[in-house]
């Protein structure tokens, strides 16, 4: 009787599936610059040609690299599929469309992106304490100053708190740190705007102006204990809304 052999460790590699193999030679194209941003990308026929797959697993690899945000798809007669730019905006995007489809599947809670948003907004205006330009804290002195002139009608409150905490990501000057808290924001603060009283609105204010302060006098720990309240405030505000 033959005796068995015992097979220690890995002897193989994975098969990739076509699309699988036709979407990563796409991709490593891209990341190595061998295809550039605004590059048009021969039509399915051609790809399916050159990869010796069937233009449905070509299809299918392009619906891939989209999602990815590695190229975007075009209509009509001069349409096509195009590499996009590969940067910390594409990032966001990504971020933004992940974040989305899994709050709306369930899979996981609002209250977790919103403490992940916490933990990475502190660090990061930590970073922007010690790093922000002139430019920066003008840019953050007029969003504020904008914020206090409107009502908490205005249908511009959401965007210029976004665009305030957007700032400070970016005063951090660490893009990618910029990126996730951007997307994070963009998912959670709407939710904190289903019932803004005027009295939270001059409160946000207030703590906005307290924050733009520590961050004029470079202070990372009055910086991080100004943004603590004020996320603390806003969490506090939304819990005692869906407890009505």
């Amino acid at each position: 009787m033959a005796e068995s052999v015992a097979v220690h460790g890995s002897i193989g590699k994975k098969v990739l599936r076509p699309r699988q193999q036709v979407e990563d030679q796409i991709k490593a194209a891209i990341l190595s610059g061998s295809l550039r941003p605004g590059d048009r990308l021969p039509g399915e026929l051609e790809l399916a040609r050159q990869f010796a797959v069937s233009r449905t697993t070509v299809r299918e690899a392009l619906r891939s690299l989209s999602t990815q945000n590695l190229i975007t798809k075009t209509p009509g007669a001069g349409g096509g599929s195009f590499v996009q730019k590969v940067d910390h905006s594409a990032l966001r995007s990504a971020l933004v469309d992940s974040v989305h489809h899994l709050l709306a599947l369930g899979t996981i809670e609002f209250e977790e992106v919103a403490l992940v948003r916490q933990h990475l907004e502190v660090p990061a205006v930590r970073l922007a304490a010690a790093h922000r330009s002139e430019d920066d804290l003008q840019e953050l002195r007029d969003i504020v100053a904008l914020q206090k002139s409107i009502s908490v009608e205005d249908p511009r409150v959401p965007a210029l708190d976004e665009q305030f905490h957007g700032a400070i990501a970016r005063a951090s000057g660490n893009r990618v740190l910029a990126s996730f808290v951007s997307a994070l924001h963009f998912e959670t603060e709407p939710v904190h705007y289903l019932d803004l009283s005027p009295e939270v609105g001059r409160t946000t204010v207030r703590q906005h102006q307290k924050i733009v302060r520590a961050l004029a006098e470079q202070d990372p720990a009055a910086a991080e204990e100004a943004m603590i309240e004020h996320l603390t405030y806003l969490r506090e505000h939304l819990l005692a809304y869906q407890q009505r």
